[in-house]
């Protein structure tokens, strides 16, 4: 139980890749916090011993706020976010704000007010759940991965300004996951390409040199090892969770 005494706060912890690092988190003996905007999901994975949820939308300033000041957490995970696809010229301006309010303005909202939380702690661990989108570009996501290669760039940033305080702030930026946002984004090929789900599918995992998508327990297991021994010195990094890919 390396992390007991430790409070640790995950966004977006109702379902997906947050689900399966909040339950590690609480299984290695942190006191966590999920939190996301529909209760239902939440309180499932609140089933927990050791997880308890509350509703919040990382997008509302104030919410997030409190919910974040309630649990003066050692740890914060910034995880929620959502990914839409389209071609570039036909990308309105509404899609491209969205990707970003939800991406950029959500994690920068949720770092920022975990900072404060951390203020005078001699120990805290930031993370952002980027994306390797946010280290790359990819065809027909040009929102999403501005937003993510903004998060990248507030993460080293942030690092620099908290290295001498205890506080390491690393991003984590997976390839596809074997997630619900994944099954999205194939059911969205389907839809628009006529595709099969396993043509689809297979397009997806054709981007990782392993030809697979990436479990969401790698994710969780890299958010744990920065909350571990020998992490300390581990800071304003991209930790790239996607079988090679460049």
């Amino acid at each position: 139980m390396r992390l007991a005494g430790k409070k640790a706060f995950v966004t977006g912890g109702g379902s997906g890749v947050g689900a399966v690092i909040a339950t590690m988190l609480a299984d290695a003996g942190a006191e966590v916090t999920i939190c996301g905007r529909r209760a239902g999901p939440l309180e499932a994975v609140a089933t927990h011993t050791n997880i308890s949820a509350t509703v919040a939308d990382i997008t509302d300033e104030a919410t997030i706020s409190d919910a974040i000041a309630a649990c003066a957490p050692d740890i914060v995970v910034a995880n929620a976010g959502a990914s839409e696809s389209a071609p570039f010229a036909k990308t309105e301006l509404a899609d491209f704000e969205r990707m970003m309010h939800v991406n950029l303005t959500g994690t920068f909202l949720t770092l920022r007010e975990g900072t404060k939380a951390l203020n005078g702690k001699p120990w805290g661990r930031l993370i952002a759940i980027a994306s390797t989108a946010g280290i790359k570009g990819y065809p027909y996501v040009a929102p999403y991965a501005a937003a993510k290669h903004g998060v990248v760039g507030m993460v080293k940033s942030v690092a620099l300004e908290l290295v001498r305080k205890g506080i390491t702030v690393n991003a984590i930026c997976p390839g596809f996951l074997d997630t619900e946002m994944t099954a999205r984004s194939i059911a969205n090929i389907v839809e628009k390409t006529g595709r099969s789900p396993e043509e689809a599918r297979a397009s997806l995992e054709a981007t990782n040199p392993m030809h697979r998508l990436v479990p969401p327990e790698d994710v969780a297991r890299a958010v744990l090892w920065l909350c571990g021994e020998g992490s300390d010195m581990v800071t304003g990094q991209c930790i790239s969770v996607s079988g090679g890919e460049t």
